[in-house]
C-alpha cells in the first residue's frame, strides 16, 4: 500500500467513477484501476463495487476511506507547512461545488491549476450546499462554494454572485399574456410546482419568502436532482423555481423559458466558504482567487427576456 494507491482509491470513491477520477487525476483510466486493484490483492478485500452508474464503498472500502482521507490530509498539511516558510501554493486541496456549479466550473478550474500551480493537486467534490458545509465543518474539504449558507462560528463565507430567481417553464407553455415578464411572488401558487428537497438551498428560501407573503405554494413533485427537474419540467409535469444559471448549465436552455420573481424580488446567494478555525495556506488563498475569478466571469443569462432560440 502507498500513498498514490491511496489517493486514486480516493478520488475514486469521492467521484464515483473510474472515467472522473482519471480526468481529474490526469492519469490513464485503465492505469488508475490497476493502481486500485493492486490495493484490494493487498488488502485482500474489495473496496469498491462496480455498477452500471459507477463505482460504490463496500463497508471494507469505507473503513479504508475514513483511514485514507485523514493520512492523505496529514501528508498535505506536512507539505503545505514546508511550502507556507517559502509561501508556495504546493499540497493538495479538495473544492466543494454545487452540482449547478461543478458542471460549469470543473474544468476551467483544472486548466487553471495545470497551468498556474503545476506543484499543486485538487480534488473536486460534488453535493448539495448542506453537504459541503457539514465537509467543511469536518475538514473533508479545504473550501467551496455553497448557496444561502445558514450564519455559523465555524464557518467564513464571502459571497461572490448574487443570482435571481426565476419561474422556469417549458418554451412553448401559453398562458396567455402571463407567458412572458415578471412574475409577482403572490402569483406563485397558480402554478404547480417540482421542488427539490427541503434540505435544499433554493426550497428552504422560496417556502421562507411564501411564509411571510402568506401564500401556499402549490408543490406538484419533490424530486432531489436539479437535472431531472429540469427534465420533468420540459417534459411537462409542472414548473420550477431556479436561478437562470442553472438552467444554463443544464444543457436544455433552448426548450425552456424564465420568468425573473419579484414583488419582492428573489435572489439565491453563491457564496466562497472556509474552515474558520484553519490557517488559510498558500495553496488555499491561490485557489480562493481562482475560485472567485472564474464565477464572476460566468456568462450569466439576461432574466428581461425568456431563454429561447428560434
Amino acid at each position: 500500500m502507498n500513498l498514490r494507491q491511496l489517493e486514486y482509491f480516493v478520488h475514486v470513491a469521492e467521484l464515483g467513477s473510474f472515467s472522473k477520477a482519471a480526468l481529474v487525476l490526469d492519469v490513464a483510466q485503465p492505469a488508475l484501476s490497476r493502481q486500485v486493484r493492486a490495493l484490494e490483492t493487498d488488502l485482500r478485500e474489495t473496496l469498491l463495487l462496480r455498477n452500471g452508474r459507477g463505482v460504490e464503498l463496500t463497508e471494507a472500502g469505507r473503513r479504508l476511506f475514513e483511514h485514507s482521507v485523514g493520512i492523505l490530509q496529514a501528508v498535505a498539511r506536512a507539505r503545505e507547512d514546508m511550502g507556507a516558510s517559502r509561501d508556495e501554493p504546493v499540497g493538495r486541496i479538495v473544492v466543494g461545488l454545487p452540482p449547478s456549479m461543478g458542471r460549469q466550473l470543473t474544468l476551467p478550474l483544472i486548466d487553471a491549476f495545470r497551468r498556474e500551480l503545476p506543484r499543486a493537486r485538487l480534488a473536486i467534490v460534488e453535493g448539495l450546499s448542506a453537504h459541503i458545509t457539514e465537509w467543511i465543518l469536518t475538514g473533508r474539504v479545504d473550501l467551496g462554494l455553497l448557496y444561502n449558507p445558514e450564519a455559523a462560528p465555524a464557518l467564513e463565507v464571502a459571497p461572490i454572485l448574487d443570482e435571481p430567481l426565476c419561474l422556469v417553464q417549458p418554451a412553448g407553455a401559453r398562458r396567455g399574456r402571463r407567458a412572458r415578464g415578471p412574475l409577482a411572488l403572490r402569483e406563485l401558487p397558480g402554478f404547480p410546482l417540482i421542488v427539490p428537497d427541503r434540505s435544499h438551498a433554493i426550497r428552504k428560501l422560496i417556502e421562507t419568502q411564501a411564509m411571510l407573503a402568506g401564500i401556499e405554494l402549490d408543490i406538484a413533485w419533490e424530486v432531489a436532482s436539479v437535472p431531472s427537474i429540469i427534465d420533468l419540467v420540459c417534459a411537462g409535469y409542472g414548473h420550477a423555481v431556479l436561478s437562470a444559471g442553472a438552467v444554463a448549465a443544464s444543457g436544455r436552455a433552448r426548450e425552456l423559458s424564465v420568468r425573473p420573481l419579484v414583488e419582492p424580488q428573489l435572489s439565491s446567494v453563491l457564496c466562497l466558504a472556509v474552515s474558520a478555525h484553519k490557517r488559510p495556506t498558500p495553496l488555499a488563498r491561490h485557489a480562493a482567487r481562482l475560485l472567485r475569478t472564474l464565477v464572476e466571469a460566468l456568462p450569466m443569462p439576461r432574466l428581461s427576456m425568456p431563454i429561447r432560440h428560434s
